[in-house]
């Protein structure tokens, strides 16, 4: 069929979205009046509106209409406990009776430390933040400190935070198209170089020896499309880190779902620092940044040549009990393994199924993170991602917009099952229509 064809049934969608969520509408529209877009995180912007999200339970979000959805977004990577996990809501209701705000160090603090240093092969020492953002933002900071050089080695299709994202085409394609948009960036003195690619990278170092003080890199490309790192490209920038004496700086946000110890104890790639978010917390705002002793101990505040490191809620006492508890009870070795079991699984069926029936999809990605790419024209892929979004929402599943897929402890096979079968349903519909 014609793309005519495709962009008048995302319209129909589009309206049929609209008319199954009033009440969801008219609490976009009475947020605009106070938040620039209706919220205040872009991720989760949903065209033509956001639906608004009453409550949750297990694996389960019920928006303000009472559709009820399988979550398989789990909060952009974040929700691996689930909605209501019985361990973490104890910890948080017996924390609650010892106060919210202490303002001092606890033992809990310690304990979260030691277990994440005794996890992640780099670390020696770690320091908390309040989120992904803030931690890569602190260890590019502190290894530029530490090398007292300036330049900083990113990958296209990189993102470390809300201000730290490197998108690379789509940002030339908005800047041809004469948009002022964007993501703003820490000015840092950036040097972007080709994602999988090491000679390319190498040859670009090099061209800077001496100039580059860190080099940051995802184990696997998260928001530009779950593109997992080769071995021989991320053993090669150990390599050109030893070379050239700059920091390698793992952004372990998302792959540290992947093992305890992340993607580098997987393949044994050992970096200089680390950096951590999302569910370390517990559910709660988290960061963490840590490294080698030479580095993190620059922060010792024994020293008078200290360098400071402040932050309110860094030390949060809810945060640290909740984090810990998920670390000791939860965030084990087993469940971990069979929570990305099951999303190998899922992504071998899934693009078993696509290629067989020449569905225009197919999924990347490494265990229980996994993202959805539409294979149609550069002009109507967008639109067939699109498509797809709103049938699976029709069907009870949610899913980013954008096509991540994130799994949680709460999920059961027959959950996977399920969405697996609405979603080849779906993409056979998406097919008719291009």
């Amino acid at each position: 069929m014609s793309t005519s064809s495709l962009s008048s049934e995302l319209s129909s969608a589009r309206r049929s979205y609209t008319q199954r969520n009033p009440i969801s509408l008219l609490a976009y529209e009475d947020a605009t009046k106070s938040l620039p877009g209706g919220g205040t995180r872009s991720s989760i912007f949903i065209h033509p509106f956001p639906l608004f999200i009453e409550r949750g339970d297990g694996v389960d979000i019920i928006d303000l209409d009472g559709h009820s959805y399988k979550d398989f977004v789990s909060d952009f990577t974040s929700g691996i406990y689930g909605k209501t996990d019985p361990i973490i809501k104890e910890a948080i209701i017996k924390g609650l009776d010892n106060g919210t705000q202490l303002g001092g160090h606890t033992t809990t603090e310690s304990k979260l430390a030691s277990s994440i240093c005794s996890r992640f092969p780099s670390v020696d020492l770690v320091r908390f933040a309040n989120s992904g953002t803030e931690a890569n933002i602190l260890a590019i900071s502190i290894a530029l400190h530490h090398t007292k050089r300036k330049k900083v080695v990113v990958f296209k299709g990189g993102y470390h935070g809300s201000v730290l994202s490197h998108f690379g085409e789509e940002e030339k394609e908005k800047e041809a198209e004469g948009a002022n948009g964007g993501d703003l960036k820490v000015p840092y003195e950036y040097i972007v170089c080709p994602y999988n690619d090491i000679s390319a990278t190498r040859s670009t170092v090099n061209r800077h020896v001496g100039e580059v003080g860190a080099i940051i890199v995802e184990p696997m490309l998260g928001a530009g499309g779950c593109i997992p790192g080769t071995i021989e490209f991320l053993r090669g920038l150990r390599e050109l880190s030893d070379e050239t004496g700059s920091i390698l700086i793992f952004d372990e946000v998302q792959t540290a779902r992947l093992s305890t110890g992340g993607r580098q104890k997987i393949l044994n790639i050992i970096p200089d620092m680390t950096t951590l978010g999302k569910f370390f917390g517990g559910g709660f705002a988290f960061g963490a940044f840590g490294g080698k002793k030479d580095i993190m101990s620059l922060f010792d505040a024994r020293s008078p040549s200290s360098i400071a490191h402040g932050g309110t809620f860094n030390n949060s006492p809810l945060t640290m009990i909740a984090g810990l508890s998920a670390i000791e009870s939860i965030l084990t070795e087993e469940n971990l393994n069979k929570l990305n079991d099951l999303g190998d699984d899922m992504r071998n069926r899934l693009n078993d199924s696509f290629a067989k029936e020449e569905l225009p999809f197919k999924m990347t990605g490494l265990g229980s993170v996994n993202q959805l790419h539409c294979l149609l024209s550069s002009e109507t892929k967008k639109e067939g991602l699109e498509l797809l979004f709103f049938y699976l929402l029709e069907r009870g599943y949610w899913i980013a917009q954008r096509g991540l897929i994130s799994l949680n402890f709460a999920m059961t096979e027959l959950d996977v099952i399920g969405f697996e079968d609405s979603l080849i349903e779906s993409a056979r519909s998406v097919k008719g229509f291009s």
